[in-house]
């Protein structure tokens, strides 16, 4: 486990008995699931709701709900967590704690350097402190982590002071067009951008595993990058490949390409993108994706790339942040200049909320996804919460 996650579940009042102490696990097929629930009215949270007035479904069968919990201004209010006789057979709770003081605010601010344009470090840096004086408060748990040579993590803490020191250490080291272009093509495609991609994903997915264990909090996941493309440049990276090779840029160029596997490129991003997302929803994690670009233009005049080609990459890239966005309950922020604007959005999702749980009735694990449904007794409300999970595979 990551040192700055082990620290959250002790802050957090979740860290574990000492052997000891604490009775055997009972190993059995029942997860606590739980789901961020947003209520609005005109455009306003609804804060006098209780757990009575909540109605849950999953895969359209009703379930009881065993833990309740509302955040009103990062505050937490109304605290109702399972009870032993709520409690499957053969699960043992540990002991009940009480809430944390103060917030139930928890942001992990993502900072995928390694997909970062480098020549905009002083805007992004920029953009990083806003994040640190708009969206984080006094009393705000946060981390920081980065995925690339700025080697940045920030175990949870609520001092901020250490959020700017990390962020005064950022640079951007994403490949530019013309790098994409000259790198030579493997087997499966670009080495250097499936690697650096699938550190990304495999960090982030490390960190999702481990928030899996803070639980009855509102989780949200500040995922900074200018997104993913696993065969961008196609065309010119054909043609740069074939000079290397003194073929010339004609069919037997394109056969070289496909031979290498560049038409599995899609297939693969996809993979990287649901296995993460899933891993996200099984923490009740809300991923909002930001590319600090804002709008987009053209390319810089040093990069030697086709207007049709930057379009394509630029489109699939910020396609990949909106999936992860959309998919976990979160927003993309990307062709934007108000920055700013999209953190005081978050800001407001993440301080004003309910979050209800309960265990799945359904005791088939061979249907992995399960879709929610969450129901208000009030009228004309807008309720938004996630609507599906992927059950983890038992171990055998």
């Amino acid at each position: 486990m990551r040192p700055f996650l082990i620290l959250a579940c002790g802050l957090l009042g979740l860290a574990q008995d000492p052997p000891s102490e604490r009775p055997q696990p009972i190993r059995v097929g029942v997860d606590l699931v739980t789901t961020d629930v947003r209520v609005r009215h005109n455009g306003r949270f609804v804060s006098n709701l209780d757990k009575k007035d909540f109605t849950v479904f999953e895969d359209g069968v009703r379930q009881e709900i065993v833990s309740f919990v509302m955040s009103l201004g990062g505050r937490i209010y109304n605290v109702a967590v399972p009870s032993a006789a709520s409690t499957p057979p053969g699960v043992i709770l540990p002991a009940s704690r009480p809430p944390a003081e103060g917030t139930g605010r928890i942001f992990v601010i993502f900072i995928d350097d390694a997909h970062l344009d480098p020549s905009m470090t002083p805007k992004i840096k920029q953009f990083l402190s806003q994040i640190s004086s708009q969206l984080v408060h006094d009393g705000d748990m946060f981390a920081a982590v980065s995925t690339g040579p700025s080697s940045i993590e920030v175990q949870l803490t609520y001092d901020r002071k250490r959020l700017d020191h990390a962020i005064s250490k950022f640079i951007g080291n994403g490949l530019t067009p013309n790098e994409i272009v000259a790198a030579p093509v493997g087997a499966n495609g670009n080495a250097e951008i499936r690697h650096k991609a699938h550190v990304t994903f495999r960090t982030a997915w490390d960190i999702m595993k481990n928030l899996e264990q803070v639980q009855h909090r509102r989780k949200a996941f500040i995922y900074v990058s200018n997104g993913y493309d696993f065969a961008p440049f196609e065309k010119s990276r054909v043609q740069a490949e074939a000079e290397r090779l003194g073929r010339g840029s004609d069919g037997n160029a394109e056969s070289l390409f496909t031979r290498q596997g560049g038409q599995f490129s899609e297939a693969d991003l996809a993979m990287e993108l649901a296995e993460l997302t899933r891993a996200a929803n099984r923490a009740n994690a809300t991923i909002y994706t930001i590319d600090p670009r804002g709008l987009v233009g053209m390319p810089d005049l040093s990069q030697n790339i086709d207007m049709v080609e930057w379009q394509n990459y630029i489109t699939t890239s910020q396609n990949t942040l909106r999936v992860l966005a959309e998919e976990t309950g979160g927003f993309a922020t990307v062709n934007r200049n108000d920055l700013v604007q999209a953190l005081k959005r978050i800001d407001q999702e993440t301080s004003d909320y309910y979050v209800i749980g309960y265990y799945s009735s359904n005791p088939d694990q061979t249907r992995r996804r399960r879709t929610i449904e969450v129901k208000v007794n009030r009228p004309e409300v807008e309720v938004q919460h996630r609507t599906e999970y992927v059950v983890r595979p038992r171990p055998k």
